[in-house]
């Protein structure tokens, strides 16, 4: 060979390791780009979920429906929509059947329902509408409707919905209730209360046996008939702490002739009376006085026990890091806590009597705050602007707030500011983006770089071929055996190349995943391998059939086999692959009786290009391919290894 052709063979090998330790820092230099994104994503992933376990624990909002008839209907009275509460109660079901309210209300209610819908469409609601309908079987029936205007995103209306209340056998309860009233007001108000019943002239005319054990009177109640009420108090040693001051007070109630109740008296012994006063009227002339007596001992000491716990849970409301917002039905702020006045920026007094919509704006018209269905509990996330026109993210969560007799007056909101969550989620979603780029534009210059180290070390690969070829008589056995090295070398480095772009793309996005059956795919691969016939493979468990991309699952065990291929040792070698169901994961192991593995090198021999054993087949690649892909299948691997013994790695796959 002559000089000149020597010299350009070591420019092209010159140029060839030059390319090559380019390509590795290029590779390097991306591989820590990429690894400080990723513990960068890593990070925020944990502030994130952390957030979320401490914010999330605090809020829980358990609230029950309303268990009254539901309907919805356009602006000319159609029922659109209507529960089976409703169903039942008009005898109509819009699913087979039309109907309109206005055919069904009650003749001589029909000018009162036209004057409340004019004011629902002018005001946009309604409370406590009460008429009469007549129901498909011809029933008359009360009802009590809360009813609010629907809008759509223009803010037009487009149609009416209503909570209604069936209040019939309530309506005609009250009727009796209210001529009962009448007939008996003249008589004891409480039975188990003390009486006494005084004619006009003061004179005790009825009084029963709780009286006397109420004020400790040494009598019975017949004895006491006929007397006036300050003598009687005297002769039976009456034990009230002001015994005149008893006297003097009934004197001045009965002077102003004004029903009075709830008037107190405390007795030596401790024991709290409450007196009430009711004047007889006859003709519309007094006719007597009805006094009754009550210990509210036991009640009083009670209101003031439940003062404290109201003062006590009041001062937990106050300062609870939760934002509470009390609103009546037209949305105006009743209340509001200390930490809802630091999360808004407003003072207490600069909110109430505002309406909640109107001081706190939801941007875009989402989930606004005036559209609340007060008649169940919803929760909702809404972006506004503070006192100072910050923009703030909350979680809203509101329940309807029942009067004492069941009745809507309004809604409690409790507030979470999720500013900041909402803020590392973008963050995220950025970090997730740019990461996504970065991946795609690493993959796609690996192929790049693949490509343009191939074409020269093909080159190189022909020109030693043909140099070999026009001078195979004219080379000694040492040039030959030179040739034969650097085309072995040249196969090497070729590898090496579609090694590192293997790797790089094991790590992609997982596409069109299908399934694989794994017992297939680890039969064809002992097809495809070249096994030593003292070397088996054998499958203990039947492997299962999972989800994935089937070329990265092909890669794992390839690489798996491979490796224990050549590092077994042993005159009759054995490939042992298992697999068991670990509840949420798949969990598979491969056992060699090879050369075995130290303790030390058990984290080492994952990193890229490193490689235990120098081997001209080796790369030092494969495992770190098998570990990138796991990792994108949220699994992990590990080993157990003996020196001379063997080695089992393990792996698990999310199911």
């Amino acid at each position: 060979m002559s000089q000149d052709q020597i010299a350009l063979l070591q420019r092209a090998l010159k140029r060839e390791k030059a390319a090559r330790k380019s390509a590795e820092k290029i590779l390097e230099d991306k591989s820590r780009e990429l690894f400080a994104l990723s513990q960068e994503l890593k990070n925020s992933n944990l502030k994130l979920n952390e957030l979320l376990d401490e914010k999330s624990s605090t809020l829980k909002g358990i609230f029950e429906n309303i268990n009254d008839a539901y309907l919805v209907m356009d602006l000319w009275g159609n029922v659109l929509k209507m529960n089976d509460i409703a169903i039942e109660l008009f005898g109509y079901d819009i699913a087979k059947e039309t109907f309109n309210l206005s055919d069904i209300v009650f003749k001589e209610d029909i000018e009162y329902t036209i004057n409340s819908f004019k004011k629902l469409y002018e005001e946009g609601f309604f409370n406590d509408y009460t008429a009469r309908i007549l129901t498909k079987n011809n029933e008359i029936k009360w009802l009590q409707v809360n009813a609010t205007i629907i809008y759509n995103k223009e803010n037009k209306a487009v149609a009416a919905q209503g909570i209604i209340r069936d209040i019939t056998k309530d309506k005609e309860a009250g009727d009796l209730i209210m001529e009962a009233k009448n007939r008996l007001s003249a008589l004891v108000l409480n039975l188990n209360s003390g009486i006494i019943l005084e004619d006009v002239n003061r004179k005790i005319v009825l009084s029963n046996t709780k009286f006397c054990e109420l004020l400790n009177v040494n009598a019975q109640p017949n004895d006491l008939i006929g007397m006036d009420c300050a003598i009687a108090s005297e002769q039976n040693k009456i034990q009230f702490k002001d015994p005149l001051s008893f006297v003097k007070r009934m004197d001045k109630i009965v002077e102003n002739k004004i029903a009075v109740f709830g008037d107190q008296l405390e007795m030596i012994d401790g024991k709290i009376l409450e007196r009430n006063y009711t004047p007889i009227i006859v003709a519309g002339k007094i006719n007597g006085y009805l006094w009754t007596f009550r210990d509210v001992t036991l009640e009083k000491n009670y209101r003031a026990s439940i003062e404290a716990e109201k003062e006590k849970y009041s001062s937990i409301i106050a300062n609870m890091h939760l934002g509470l917002v009390e609103v009546n039905t037209n949305n105006e702020i009743l209340m509001v806590n200390q930490s809802f006045t630091e999360m808004c920026g407003y003072k207490e007094e600069e909110l109430i009597g505002k309406i909640e919509g109107d001081i706190f704006p939801v941007e875009n018209g989402l989930n606004d705050i005036n559209n609340f269905d007060g008649s169940k509990s919803s929760s909702y996330e809404i972006k506004t602007k503070c006192s100072k026109g910050q923009t703030r993210h909350w979680l809203v969560s509101k329940a309807p707030n029942y009067n004492i007799n069941g009745e809507i007056v309004g809604s409690i909101g409790v507030h979470l500011d999720i500013t900041e969550l909402k803020k590392l989620q973008i963050q995220k979603e950025k970090i997730l983006k740019e990461l996504e780029n970065r991946n795609q534009e690493l993959y796609e210059y690996a192929h790049i770089v693949s490509h343009d180290l191939k074409s020269p070390l093909r080159s190189i690969d022909a020109l030693v071929s043909w140099i070999k070829t026009d001078n195979q008589d004219n080379f000694d056995d040492m040039t030959l055996q030179n040739f034969d090295l650097i085309e072995s070398t040249l196969e090497t480095m070729e590898t090496l190349i579609s090694n590192v772009l293997e790797y790089s793309s094991a790590g992609a996005n997982l596409t069109d995943e299908v399934d694989v059956d794994l017992n297939e795919t680890v039969s064809n691969l002992k097809n495809f391998l070249f096994v030593p016939e003292n070397i088996s493979i054998n499958i203990l468990n039947q492997l299962p059939i999972v989800k994935g991309d089937e070329t990265k699952f092909q890669q794992v065990f390839q690489n798996f086999i491979s490796n224990a291929i050549k590092f077994i040792d042993k005159e009759v070698g054995i490939i042992e692959i298992n697999y068991l169901d670990d509840g949420d994961c798949h969990q598979f192991s491969i056992k060699d009786n090879g050369l075995g593995i130290e303790k030390k090198y058990h984290d080492k021999i994952f990193k890229v290009f490193h490689s235990l054993n120098k081997r001209d087949d080796s790369t030092g690649i494969g495992l770190s391919i098998i570990k990138k892909i796991i990792d994108l299948y949220g699994g992990r691997i590990w080993l157990e290894s003996e020196p001379n013994i063997g080695t089992t790695f393990y792996f698990t796959l999310k199911k």
